[in-house]
């Protein structure tokens, strides 16, 4: 066989055992850990304190087997379903609006602030006061400005995803090249707009995107605080739960919202990678 063959094939091989590797690391790590839970359980006394995989997972078990009502929005019909599945419904009405909303407030406002100096100028300042403020601060003001219902809970969902999606669209008008705008100007492009809409908007669409995946992730930890306060859903729960000394099921709701996720992040992932398969 000659080099040349071999090398050809080499990637390949290279490629297939690496993802074996990571599939049999990933389940030693999910092995360990596991063990590791299971082990702790073990000497933490009383057992309610810290429940092992076992009790975890028949708490989650009897969350799908119990039922609970979901009001549907708008309609208003109550509908009987698992009440893991009516606890997640009602997270997803804090959720998706103001992860929606957010995001695009944030990359509208990065875009325009990222591209031009003189509102980044004026602007910048009043920013960096706001920011650094924590999502879950902004709790008192929800309860007083929309009560303690959905809409407050998505007003700090929407503010956590605000954040991460500025910097997203800042961060990727940054990153444009002036080459990009010189090439564009000679070939007739004389507007903001025009510049915008087809230079400096697929230019820092990746960026853009990649904040928008970060923020799904921001916004459920923020939304699982922001229910703690009475919102209906999985936070709420979780708290329930604990003040109850119910550990188990309080965990149980912990893994769910994990599970979720990963879910959401697996199939986002896919979809950017399909998306910008043009990137080197």
């Amino acid at each position: 066989m000659s080099l040349e063959t071999k090398l050809s094939r080499t990637p390949g091989r290279t490629a297939d055992s690496t993802d074996i590797d990571r599939t049999v690391a990933g389940t030693l790590g999910i092995a360990c850990f596991l063990g590791v839970w299971s082990a702790l359980a073990t000497l933490v006394h009383p057992e309610y304190l810290l429940p092992g995989p076992l009790p975890v997972l028949s708490a989650l078990g009897a969350e799908f087997t119990t039922s609970a009502p979901f009001v549907l929005p708008v309609v208003g019909v109550p509908v009987e379903l698992p009440r893991a599945l009516t606890r997640l419904a009602q997270t997803s009405l804090h959720l998706v609006p103001g992860l929606v909303i957010g995001a695009f407030v944030g990359n509208a406002v990065g875009l325009l602030v990222g591209y031009s100096r003189r509102i980044d100028a004026t602007v910048t300042p009043a920013i960096r006061v706001l920011r650094p403020i924590p999502e879950l601060a902004w709790i008192a003001f929800a309860i007083v400005w929309f009560g303690i219902g959905h809409a407050g809970a998505a007003f700090i969902v929407a503010i956590g995803a605000l954040w991460i999606n500025y910097y997203g669209a800042y961060s990727g008008v940054h990153g444009v090249r002036d080459g990009y705008k010189e090439v564009a100007t000679s070939l007739g492009v004389r507007t903001h707009l025009g510049m915008l809409r087809h230079v400096v908007l697929p230019a820092a669409s990746p960026s853009m995107v990649n904040g928008f995946r970060t923020s799904i992730g921001r916004c459920l930890m923020i939304v699982v605080g922001a229910e703690l306060f009475g919102a209906p859903g999985v936070g709420y729960e979780i708290i329930n739960a604990s003040n109850n000394l119910d550990m188990a099921r309080s965990m149980a709701y912990m893994l769910l919202i994990s599970a979720v996720y990963i879910c959401v992040d697996s199939a986002y992932a896919m979809v950017e990678t399909r998306w910008f398969a043009w990137r080197p």
